[in-house]
């Protein structure tokens, strides 16, 4: 090799390099943005995974600087950009392999569910909430977690939001219901199907003035995806992936309030004041009692859910 090849080769190495190094940056968002999370689920109040803001700021002023370089000087440009078109190719293929690799989901799930169950802290949680309430029970509370997050996830892709009265607060009920009248507005369904709840424990309690707040954290994995009313074609995400997600679910109750010990459990299908079967009105009361049974007053009502990293 003359010296001129010599001098030019080590002119654009540290081009390459830099290509190289971008390429890599991306893998690891488009891998991130993949594997972790899928929000699609619009009823979360909380943020979802993905890619943020400062990977976006940073990728762009990186893509900024090789444009003028390939205006500067055209042969380097050409240069990073098939070494960077490549390694984005490369990148791409390979998610999209894991996107469709069950065992390759699988084993990131059972990896999410082993890590989750150290953070278990259901046994302190019921002692403390017991030494109040000695008839608290963390199974029933957990059984009930787990049936009202079972029965969000199919109100928000019927697009009913009426049988989810009963135990939402009326400021978390009137969000939810404002979320998804934008998606019959917009003549759009969020399917979330195939759910399989792997993880649900309690997180948290604490008195805090008049009230007592209960914190549950729950994982599941589901398929989740936005199609059009009307074609039945898919907008968002892909109907064959399934994600992994982490929420926090709050449940508030009046301070002082114990558990009935007569109740077979927090049930959602009965007013927690009179028994009577769940006919809420828009106020959050009974039909029969008139109640308000959406506040916390006479059993736990669940004030917030959100996804958590």
């Amino acid at each position: 090799m003359d010296v001129n090849k010599k001098k030019k080769l080590f002119k654009i190495l540290p081009f390459i390099i830099l290509a190289i190094l971008v390429g890599l940056f991306c893998f690891q968002s488009i891998n991130h943005a993949t594997t972790d999370v899928g929000n699609a689920n619009r009823y979360s109040t909380g943020g979802d995974g993905g890619i943020g803001m400062g990977d976006i700021e940073g990728l762009s002023e990186i893509i900024s600087y090789l444009i003028g370089l390939f205006i500067k000087d055209p042969t380097v440009g050409l240069i990073l950009l098939v070494v960077f078109v490549v390694i984005w190719l490369m990148a791409k293929k390979r998610i999209q392999r894991q996107a469709t690799d069950t065992a390759y989901i699988n084993r990131q799930v059972n990896s999410q569910v082993e890590n989750d169950a150290t953070m278990d802290f259901t046994s302190v949680v019921a002692e403390k909430i017991r030494a109040i309430d000695p008839n608290f029970s963390s199974d029933k509370f957990i059984g009930y977690a787990r049936e009202v997050f079972m029965k969000i996830q199919e109100a928000w892709t019927t697009k009913d939001w009426r049988p989810i009265r009963p135990f939402e607060s009326e400021t978390l009920f009137n969000q939810h219901k404002q979320q998804l009248d934008e998606y019959i507005r917009s003549g759009k369904t969020n399917v979330v199907e195939k759910i399989g709840i792997k993880h649900c424990s309690l997180h948290s309690f604490q008195e805090d003035g008049d009230k007592e707040v209960l914190t549950v954290w729950l994982n599941a994995v589901m398929r989740d995806y936005v199609i059009d009313d009307e074609t039945k074609k898919v907008l968002e995400s892909d109907p064959n992936r399934d994600w992994y997600m982490k929420y926090e679910m709050v449940f508030n109750r009046k301070a002082g309030l114990k558990t009935d010990p007569s109740k077979k459990g927090n049930s959602i299908t009965n007013c927690p004041n009179c028994g009577a079967p769940t006919e809420i009105t828009s106020s959050g009361q009974c039909a029969y009692c008139g109640s308000v049974i959406t506040n916390g007053e006479h059993d736990w009502v669940l004030t917030d859910i959100h996804s958590r990293t």
